[in-house]
């Protein structure tokens, strides 16, 4: 029982990881704070809704694997007992996978700006609270590396 414990609380922390931090134009990391970026205006041409793919990072797997092989090893004895292990942690890495992939998975827009200087662009971002509308006028965020708009 001790076991069991020990690996659920080690999944748990495992999951937590797989945290996501939130990549809507609403929404900056702290280490964004106090950063120069700079602002280009254009007009929204269209917004279509996204699906922004879930986290693969291993750590649902390798945690829905520890838990799937000791609830597998509690069943039967003998090869019984070590097949049941095998076929846990078999359905436990799948289980534990789509877990992660799932609750890490979220809505997101892609943008198509028309900049003022005739360029056309796309952002994909996720979706926040902001409502766009074609013709919208927006601002473009950049720092280099990362993208965001926002309306005016």
């Amino acid at each position: 029982m001790k076991k069991l414990f020990a690996v659920a609380i080690a999944a748990v922390f495992l999951l937590s990881g797989c945290a996501v931090q939130s990549q809507s134009g609403d929404a900056y990391s702290r280490g964004e704070a106090r950063n120069m970026m700079s602002v280009r205006m254009g007009t929204l041409e269209a917004a279509r809704m996204v699906k922004l793919e879930g986290t693969h990072s291993g750590a649902g797997m390798i945690a829905g694997a520890a838990v799937g092989g000791i609830a597998g090893s509690s069943i039967g004895g003998g090869k019984g007992k070590k097949i049941a292990t095998i076929l846990g942690i078999l359905a436990g890495a799948g289980a534990g996978a789509a877990l992660e992939e799932s609750s890490s998975s979220s809505q997101g827009l892609e943008l198509i700006v028309r900049m003022d200087n005739g360029e056309l662009i796309a952002v994909v971002q996720q979706l926040s609270n902001e409502g766009f509308s074609n013709g919208q006028r927006v601002r473009v965020l950049s720092n280099g590396r990362q993208v965001r708009v926002t309306g005016v």
